[in-house]
């Protein structure tokens, strides 16, 4: 028999703001939860005021880990100092490996019009951490969108589900990172690997995580960590509701954290930023 992962809590977000005071919702990387191993920090932005993002993320550093940015709405250009550059549409992707070192921009190409989506910070192993910066960057026809069952539809960014796969490849953390829509009343199950972390947010809508008296239910802005288990249960309780349903395997190692770099020393952290400062990214 199954185990259903149960919630082991649930949170709201919080008013932040990144970049040149770009506002957004903070979900991980906050007091409340600042982390949750391999994650380090979920972002939502959204807003159809464009004095709320047209500063956007001018030039910045990354390193010891990846950025994914998921577009739902509007157009975001990136570049960076290696000679990449391109632009993120709606329903777009880019999961960028930082490595050890990378500094770039991400700035509206857009004048007014909703900007909205996502961006989720995923920790590297300590033997991963150095390696060269590269980017997995696709648009909305990469990603398959899968009717599961009556009244649920699953876009595949990252795992598996059936025979149909998301177009993203990380065999460090294996992450599941699915984008689903709900109706009223529909279910979906889905196994994930037992030893994963995983979490549910809910960003329009609202959901019961679980089975029976024991659900528990999720509204708009907030996220449920999910516990230990086989599979997760989730059935919508409202129409239109949208959620995005992650998981990854833990790296279980020691985290040295300061601004855009990750790492796994006090040392380490402190060469980062000699190389950085040196123009050695």
């Amino acid at each position: 028999m199954s185990l259903v992962r149960p919630v082991l809590r649930k949170l709201r977000g919080m008013p932040a703001s990144d970049g040149a005071g770009v506002k957004l919702r903070r979900v991980i990387g906050t007091p409340q939860l600042p982390d949750l191993d391999p994650f380090l920090m979920l972002d939502e932005f959204g807003t159809d005021q464009p004095e709320d993002y047209l500063a956007g993320f001018p030039s910045h550093p990354h390193r010891g880990f990846e950025t994914v940015t998921y577009m739902l709405d509007g157009r975001m250009r990136h570049k960076d100092n290696h000679g990449n550059e391109g632009v993120l549409v709606p329903g777009s992707v880019q999961w960028m490996t930082a490595g050890r070192g990378i500094v770039h921009s991400e700035m509206p190409e857009q004048e007014q019009g909703r900007m909205r989506g996502f961006q989720l910070w995923v920790n590297l192993p300590a033997a991963e951490k150095m390696t060269a910066p590269r980017y997995q960057e696709y648009g909305p026809d990469r990603f398959p969108e899968v009717d599961v069952a009556p009244g649920v539809r699953a876009k595949l960014i990252a795992g598996r589900l059936g025979d149909r796969e998301g177009a993203i490849r990380q065999p460090a953390t294996d992450p599941t990172y699915f984008d689903l829509g709900l109706d009223e009343g529909a279910r979906f199950t889905h196994a994930l690997p037992p030893g994963h972390a995983a979490f549910a947010y809910v960003y329009e809508g609202a959901i019961a995580v679980g089975e029976g008296a024991d659900a528990v239910p999720v509204v708009a802005g907030e996220l449920a960590v999910l516990g230990p288990g086989d599979e997760v249960r989730l059935t919508g309780r409202a129409a239109g509701t949208r959620l995005i349903l992650v998981a990854g395997r833990p790296l279980r190692e020691p985290v040295a954290r300061y601004g855009p770099f990750v790492m796994n020393t006090q040392a380490e952290l402190r060469q980062a930023f000699e190389d950085f400062q040196a123009g050695r990214f």
